[in-house]
């Protein structure tokens, strides 16, 4: 138990710390105008209240990334904890503030477009298609799985379900944020921390017992540790809730609805470290609940059982009728919230690479539909594979994300260890994770890990390189 509150602890403390030396290395200045205020179209630019921001942007990030990665990750032992909580301090959490504080610098540009400007043209370009590819492949998904639960609890038909879920997309992805997004998304981002709270109270006063991390502890305690060694399986499959290269590509979306710079810390940095406290309070659970880690995965390798299937169990035995309630809320309410998010966010992506202005719905039907009839497509694919894939691309996102960061920092002649760090680290994880994966390589252990940190080494020896030539330049 008190390493988990310890951890708490940790993430709140370094909102209102490290929160604050991020903000300021940054410069965040309440007196610059913002892209909601400059660019107001009524669409996608559109002043929004701060609590509401924070909400959707919490909601957009988190769906259920914090909660079956966490569930996931539990497997690992209490080693997990130390991953979500330095990982969401010094990675993620610096990861989404800087992807959604560039985007408002630079008039609420994609993702794909801010990393060109600092990494190059070619890197923009692979961007560019990398990006939207992982927002229709992470739509497709979360039309898929939240169809498959629905279609068990209801019977119904599961093309009429996903085709429902597909036009409720359509919808959400062209009319104005503030109409749907910004009325009903707060609502069910609430929703999720109430789950989480309710959690936390009910772990924390009931016969629940919270395994602590010591020394004997610090070890793997996945079911086949051989096959998923810590590093760098453990940091891939706990993406949200300590760093993910989609909360990248959400971002944007609210830099285009926020009135104030300063609000930024809140948003982006606040909203990861919430994510950071739900993933830890999952992940907590998931080992509590069952009895134990070791019980946590004998209980998760029986047929029919995925995480799910824990969260059913876990919300209507600790939560009751309510905790039904809120586990269909977030089994399926939150992925659908990410999915059509996503979608919005492959619009825009392609609409900043054509330069389209995306003020009229015909000219964001022109760019929807296209993405829509990608999407179709790929629902007749199986994705057990492809979904291991989103898994290590969704972090070489991040790890891109990061070194444009580093170099922007750089370019504006201000302190960049606390991104080079994180981004070193990053690519000897992306590195290591594709050459020693059954779905990558399938090479030696030692070798890859040699590979990757030596490949983190050389990155970071070139920006380090290039950083102190720069400056002899300027004397």
């Amino acid at each position: 138990m008190i390493t988990f509150l310890i951890c708490i602890a940790a993430l709140i403390v370094a909102y209102f710390v490290y929160g604050t030396y991020i903000e300021k290395c940054f410069g965040a200045d309440p007196n610059k105008p913002t892209p909601a205020i400059t660019k107001n179209d009524g669409v996608d630019f559109v002043p929004l209240k701060l609590s509401k921001i924070f909400l959707i942007q919490f909601l957009n990030i988190a769906g259920l990334g914090p909660i079956f990665g966490a569930i996931a990750g539990a497997l690992w032992g209490q080693v997990a904890f130390l991953w979500i909580v330095f990982g969401c301090i010094f990675a993620g959490s610096v990861h989404d503030y800087f992807s959604g504080m560039l985007s408002i610098r630079h008039g609420g540009e994609s993702i794909a477009e801010i990393v060109g400007k600092y990494l190059g043209l070619s890197v923009k370009q692979f961007m560019r298609i990398f990006s939207v590819g992982l927002l229709i492949i992470v739509g497709v998904v979360f039309v898929k799985g939240p169809a498959t639960i629905l279609q068990g609890i209801t019977g119904g038909d599961l093309t009429v379900i996903m085709v429902a879920i597909f036009a409720y997309y359509l919808l959400a992805t062209m009319i104005p944020i503030d109409k749907l997004i910004g009325k009903i998304y707060p609502l069910f981002g609430m929703s999720l921390l109430i789950m989480a709270v309710g959690l936390l109270v009910t772990i924390l006063y009931q016969d629940y017992t919270i395994p602590n991390l010591n020394i004997s502890s610090f070890q793997n305690f996945h079911p086949s540790p051989e096959k998923y060694p810590i590093f760098p399986m453990l940091f891939i499959t706990i993406a949200c809730g300590a760093i993910s290269g989609f909360h990248s590509t959400q971002s944007p979306l609210m830099a285009r609805c926020i009135s104030n710079e300063r609000d930024g810390k809140i948003i982006f940095f606040g909203a990861m470290i919430t994510e950071g406290i739900v993933a830890l309070i999952w992940a907590a659970v998931a080992m509590a609940f069952f009895g134990g880690v070791r019980e946590l995965g004998a209980t998760m390798a029986e047929p029919g059982h995925n995480a799910a299937w824990a969260v059913n169990t876990i919300c209507n035995t600790m939560l009751g009728k309510i905790g039904g309630v809120l586990a269909l809320i977030g089994v399926v309410a939150a992925p659908i919230t990410s999915g059509d998010t996503a979608f919005r966010s492959a619009r825009l992506t392609i609409a900043d690479s054509l330069n389209l202005n995306q003020g009229s719905l015909l000219k964001r039907l022109w760019v929807t539909i296209p993405i829509f009839i990608v999407a179709l497509a790929l629902t007749q694919i199986d994705f057990a594979v492809i979904w291991r894939y989103f898994g290590w691309a969704n972090q070489v996102l991040a790890t891109i994300v990061l070194w444009a960061a580093t170099v922007y920092m750089h370019t504006v002649k201000k302190k960049a260890w606390f991104l080079l760090i994180p981004s070193m680290f990053m690519t000897a994880v992306v590195s290591t994770y594709i050459l020693v994966a059954p779905e990558g390589f399938g090479l030696p252990y030692v070798l890859s890990i040699s590979v990757g940190i030596g490949l983190a080494v050389i990155l970071g020896g070139w920006f380090i390189i290039k950083h102190l030539s720069m400056d002899k330049e300027k004397y």
